[in-house]
């Protein structure tokens, strides 16, 4: 008997944005497996600490930052190896991503590669989008509109492209991008109705007016943007 691999989605980084089934889980488990990225601490982990227990094992995933694929997907291999070494064991592995694991999930690559031969259950989170757009009390969709999803490593004009043809926008992975997005949004005429996002759910949260941003964004940053009327009115 082989055990079951478990991806679970944590929520944005409040830990109490867990779900129940998430938090069963995690407390239980006797194998954890989390990525983290170019040796740094584990956000993921940091989300889930409170709930995993000092005697499991811990299978940790050190991802590059690169631009090449070919590291990161290095890292995947060898931690899917480990995971699937201790589901051969019998034992079940519990996975943490951070947001939702098939929303620019990490854990897509792990399911990628172990599917096929083991038992795959998901539990899906709280994403960012939904998370960003509460804190920002701001309605994304209503009725028929539609909501564009973006990540902003886009190339400049597709990113125009893309925002031009769309109703409501969220653009996501904002990081070094920011000026590049905020050139694109200005230049459209929009910056009224974009709302810039970083940390949300976090004690260092911050919600701005995208005009208001500051000049540098980390990583686990957005910008939402809406066009014309609030249609829920």
């Amino acid at each position: 008997m082989t055990g079951v691999l478990y991806g679970v989605g944590l929520g944005p980084g409040a830990p109490d944005l867990m779900t129940l089934r998430a938090a069963r889980l995690i407390e239980g488990a006797g194998v954890i497996a989390y990525p983290t990225l170019a040796g740094a601490a584990s956000f993921a982990r940091a989300i889930a600490a409170d709930l995993i227990d000092p005697d499991a094992q811990e299978i940790v995933m050190d991802v590059p930052m690169s631009v090449e694929r070919a590291p990161a997907q290095a890292a995947y291999d060898k931690g899917a190896a480990e995971i699937a070494a201790a589901l051969d064991a019998g034992h079940d592995v519990v996975c943490l991503c951070e947001g939702d694991p098939f929303f620019y999930g990490s854990f897509m690559y792990l399911f990628a590669r172990l599917s096929d031969a083991y038992r795959v259950e998901i539990v899906p989170g709280v994403t960012s989008v939904t998370a960003c757009a509460a804190r920002a009390r701001m309605p994304l969709a209503a009725r028929n509109e539609r909501l564009t999803v973006l990540p902003g490593p886009l190339p400049e004009d597709e990113l125009r492209a893309r925002i031009e043809g769309a109703e409501s926008v969220v653009i996501m992975k904002v990081g070094r991008h920011l000026a590049k997005i905020k050139g694109v949004i200005e230049a459209l005429g929009l910056t009224d109705g974009a709302v810039y996002v970083e940390r949300a759910t976090l004690p260092e949260e911050v919600v701005l007016p995208l005009a208001d941003a500051p000049e540098k964004a980390p990583y686990f940053s957005m910008i939402l943007l809406t066009k014309g009327a609030d249609p829920w009115l």
